[in-house]
């Protein structure tokens, strides 16, 4: 019966213990989530001066419509505005590549933005190669609401 007893505690124990450990280690997603919704998304100053060294011409654009469509659509949408089929489930929200805000940031600034990445958006070092990257920065200035197709590229 002691035995018995004894088990049961430790058994609660066990169970509080890995209760709290999952509770933290939540908490601890959560707040590292809710803390970078709010947190300037800034590229650092060497970053935001590199030029794009791909000439932004019609194989360009259509090599990064492709990559485009395939790894940014899903959250960005056809049209960048933010608005994909898996941008709901996703905190914080995609950015509208069709604003001003993304239309005016540097093309390096953008690149190192694809590099690096930022949760959700995963890093595209491993996955896209440099002129992919650069492929996609050149289509994602096609996607300004002012309707200058490639004429903010910078």
């Amino acid at each position: 019966m002691k035995t018995e007893v004894y088990n049961n505690q430790y058994f609660f124990k066990v169970k509080n213990l890995i209760f709290i450990i999952a509770f933290l280690v939540a908490n601890s997603i959560f707040t590292r989530s809710f803390a970078q919704q709010h947190t300037p998304w800034v590229t650092p100053k060497v970053n935001q001066d590199v030029k794009n060294p791909i000439p932004v011409d019609k194989t360009a654009l259509t090599e990064g419509k492709a990559l485009y469509t395939t790894n940014c659509a899903p959250c960005h949408g056809d049209k960048g505005r933010g608005d994909g089929p898996a941008a709901a489930a996703l905190n914080p929200k995609p950015a509208d590549h069709s604003s001003a805000t993304v239309q005016n940031e540097t093309d390096g600034s953008l690149f190192w933005k694809l590099t690096q990445g930022r949760n959700p958006m995963p890093s595209y070092q491993k996955i896209l190669t440099d002129k992919q990257r650069w492929e996609l920065i050149s289509y994602i200035r096609t996607l300004s609401k002012s309707g200058n197709r490639g004429a903010l590229a910078k």
